[in-house]
């Protein structure tokens, strides 16, 4: 089945042709314009019978997709690890709304907080849920050799700065994937009071209706600790020490947002 985004050309059969201008993957709602009206129109995947321009039926998935793009860029990283690029790394984080992750690819010195920022090589989960794309000219739905293959012709220079060893941090993302994949992400974060770090790495569902994942007890990445400052870093060790290690603080909480 072809994959859907805006800009895809629809037929209804009581409106004729037509052009996606929203799509929500979470809810099967789309919106779209047919011919020269100004208005968009609401249609939901499930029972407005929409079809591609060629006739292909479009059917709303039943098992829920994904709402981030976490998972995937895991996978992908992986792959271009395995290549040789194992300076790549990923950042993901909570917003401090608590509605949604970002996320982040850098390359170079393995720095958490001090991260050279690249066009297209960062994103949200907010933005991912309407337009299921990663920003480098990627297909909604493409696999990881399609996504790695897409950013290396989207930006070769900044991928090049990835080539070279890193082999504590390689060997720890792939335990890392090894354990999470294809349904969980990790996450990573600022140690703040409001939202102290758990003892492990804290761990998030990509799709909905999948169970915690408690049993995990996975570390957090290599030097990670080194990135606080002394004092920051004494007070991380005494919260970790009240904080239940088995949840995510609430903060960090994921519900559906339109």
């Amino acid at each position: 089945m072809k994959v859907i985004a805006p800009g895809t050309v629809i037929f209804h059969r009581h409106r004729g042709y037509g052009v996606l201008t929203a799509v929500n993957l979470l809810t099967g709602w789309v919106a779209a314009r047919f011919g020269d009206e100004k208005r968009t129109l609401d249609l939901n995947l499930s029972t407005d019978d929409i079809l591609h321009a060629d006739g292909e039926a479009i059917l709303f998935r039943r098992d829920p997709p994904e709402r981030m793009p976490h998972a995937r860029l895991m996978a992908m990283v992986r792959e271009l690890h395995r290549a040789g690029y194992q300076k790549l790394y990923l950042y993901s984080w909570p917003k401090p709304s608590g509605l949604h992750w970002r996320w982040q690819l850098f390359t170079g010195p393995r720095n958490w907080m001090q991260r050279p920022w690249r066009e297209g090589w960062y994103g949200s989960g907010a933005d991912y849920n309407f337009n299921p794309v990663l920003g480098w000219g990627d297909a909604p739905g493409a696999s990881t050799a399609e996504l790695v293959q897409a950013l290396a012709q989207f930006d070769p220079a900044g991928l090049a700065q990835a080539l070279g060893r890193d082999e504590d941090h390689a060997a720890w993302f792939a335990s890392v994937c090894d354990a999470l994949l294809p349904n969980y992400a990790y996450s990573l974060g600022a140690d703040t009071p409001q939202t102290p770090l758990p003892l492990y790495l804290p761990v998030m569902a990509v799709r909905q209706r999948l169970p915690e994942r408690h049993e995990l007890q996975l570390p957090y990445p290599p030097g990670w600790e080194k990135t606080w400052s002394p004092a920051t870093l004494a007070r991380h060790h005494q919260l970790r020490g009240v904080v239940r290690h088995d949840v995510i603080p609430n903060s960090w909480s994921l519900p559906i947002e339109f």
